[in-house]
């Protein structure tokens, strides 16, 4: 029986990135991946290969915003290992009907330039909304990096800077009041307070939206930064696709002595006298582990499937019961898209160039239009009657993706994981069949056609991926691949839930990460880095302790040398 330190359930980028910290501490880390290769959500593969050649696509995250707003590329020094990170300028392109389109830039004075075309005021508005948000990101990149419930942690990740943002944010009584109480309103509110133009407004609630939740909704106006991301710390792409960051953690892991099996799926965590000792696979196989066992997987899939009842009860009587109905998970999900092109769009109505389609691009009619594909799916309907969606040519900005003068396409349409009056039919009993994505891509593209009409004679290949096939390929409840909702009830210090949130579990040595942890989904590795962290501290707590002390001392100094330079 093969035996290690600690053995990870899953080989996603935060089980990686938890792997290669636990490796660099010195301990003997096995990862166990049930896919044919690893990367889960992060990934980069042909999917077409018998129609068309050439062609690698994302089928799952493409654009980085995250990543950039901590340490885990440094710190892990995956350029050595090949990640290149492709800066998008522009980073979002939006057409409207009436002929307007919005152009975000990386640069806030530039993308206030394209605003003020239609709108002065509310060029000015975005200037002052951006700085808000700009402020906010600061405020909060230091809990970003943190475990939640560590305020030691937490206070050493500020420097001079942030510790300015926050204090812009909240100083008087009434000041801090005021923004909690816009903390606690929506996307929408908060965009409404500053513009008056639908083809800003549109885009700007779309992106909120991306949180997966309706721009509408309360408590989300975090959702606001979506777009103020891109422009600091920008929207990247690894050269080569988004399975290009995969590579480098893989091979980051394997340098410093960690072994990776694929086509290895776990069926249950082995537990003895309330501590995880190991892990058995479908086929039989046992592994052991000496110090821990760290599961990727969000928290109802791991306590409601992977260890046996009886030991969730003598840990904790109340979780199982707590974890299957206190964690919410709504009903929109993904339908995603992938084409092969021969040439790229074109938007002939909206001063078509090229470089517009380096970053997103957005089809936002209206906030209306925006609000329905996002309402519809939680009540089980399809909005195919005019759809908004996320798109992305992602050759345009790295051509290694595509045969030289094609294209890939990227879509990703919100729609119901479970179709209203048709339970118990399609696949997993959710109504979805192929018939029915097919023809749901049919009306997507259809609408994509309306402001690039040549986009549907380009199409070469295509793939699409309903939601029970994509929460089948990578292990995601009901096709959340952000495992949970990531609405406020359920972020920070409630994510998953309070006794789960430290990334530890009532059953000794029993670990947390991914997405359904701190701070989230979305490309940032840092629920692996967080997670390593606090097990780190667990184990070595004296060791750790001096060297988090040595961390702090040194971000401070250098805090103070940019201040003063």
């Amino acid at each position: 029986m093969d035996s290690y330190d600690f053995i990870l359930i899953g080989a996603g980028h935060n089980s990686l990135v938890c792997a290669a910290y636990l490796l660099k501490a010195g301990y003997k880390v096995l990862l166990l991946e049930k896919n044919s290769i690893p990367g889960g959500a992060a990934t980069t593969e042909p999917l077409l290969p018998d129609v068309v050649s050439g062609f690698k696509f994302n089928p799952c995250a493409i654009d980085h915003l995250f990543i950039h707003l901590g340490p885990v590329v440094r710190e892990l020094e995956l350029e050595k290992y090949g990640l290149e990170y492709l800066f998008c300028d522009p980073v979002v392109f939006c057409p409207h009907p009436d002929g307007k389109y919005f152009l975000g830039h990386r640069s806030v004075e530039k993308t206030c330039a394209e605003i003020a075309r239609y709108s002065p005021r509310d060029a000015e508005k975005y200037a002052e909304f951006n700085d808000f948000w700009q402020r906010v990101i600061g405020m909060l990149t230091p809990m970003f990096n943190a475990p939640p419930k560590s305020v030691v942690d937490m206070a050493g990740n500020y420097d001079i800077a942030k510790l300015k943002d926050m204090f812009s944010l909240m100083g008087s009584a009434d000041k801090t009041l005021d923004f909690i109480r816009s903390m606690f309103t929506s996307p929408m509110d908060i965009i409404d307070e500053y513009f008056d133009s639908e083809f800003l407004k549109a885009p700007l609630a779309r992106l909120a939206a991306e949180l997966s939740t309706p721009p509408s909704q309360k408590n989300m106006a975090v959702g606001s930064i979506m777009m103020c991301l891109r422009h600091n710390p920008g929207m990247a792409r690894p050269k080569g696709g988004t399975g290009a960051l995969t590579e480098a953690l893989v091979c980051c892991v394997k340098d410093l002595g960690g072994e990776i099996r694929t086509d290895q799926q776990v069926k249950s965590v082995l537990v003895d006298n309330g501590r995880a000792e190991g892990v058995q696979l479908t086929s039989g196989q046992e592994y052991r582990a000496k110090v821990g066992v760290v599961s990727s997987l969000d928290a109802q899939r791991l306590f409601l499937h992977l260890v046996d009842p009886s030991d969730v009860d003598a840990a904790d009587p109340k979780l199982r019961d707590r974890v299957a109905r206190r964690i919410t998970n709504h009903n929109e999900a993904i339908l995603k898209i992938d084409c092969a092109l021969s040439e790229a769009p074109r938007f002939v109505n909206h001063n078509h160039r090229d470089e517009y389609l380096i970053g997103s691009v957005l089809i936002a009619d209206s906030v209306a239009q925006v609000e329905l594909a996002h309402t519809d799916p939680n009540i089980g309907r399809i909005p195919l009657e005019d759809p908004s969606m996320y798109a992305a040519v992602p050759s345009m900005r790295d051509p290694s993706l595509a045969p030289e003068g094609q294209h890939t396409l990227w879509i990703e349409y919100f729609v119901p994981y479970q179709i209203a009056g048709a339970e118990g039919t399609g696949l997993k009993g959710t109504g979805w069949t192929e018939e029915l994505k097919n023809q749901v891509a049919d009306r997507v593209l259809d609408k994509l056609a309306e402001y690039a009409p040549n986009v549907k004679s380009s199409v070469l290949a295509r793939r699409i991926e309903s939601p029970p096939e994509l929460e089948e390929r990578i292990g995601v409840l009901k096709g959340n691949y952000y495992h949970l909702d990531m609405t406020f009830d359920q972020m920070m210090f409630f994510r998953p839930l309070p006794e789960l949130a430290n990334y530890k579990t009532p059953i000794e040595n029993l670990y947390l990460t991914g997405a359904g942890t701190h701070p989230g989904g979305s490309i940032s590795g840092l629920p692996g880095r967080n997670a390593a962290r606090v097990i780190l501290q667990s184990q070595r707590p004296i060791t750790q302790a001096i060297s988090d002390a040595g961390d702090t001392i040194k971000s401070a100094a250098q805090s103070l040398f940019r201040v003063t330079e």
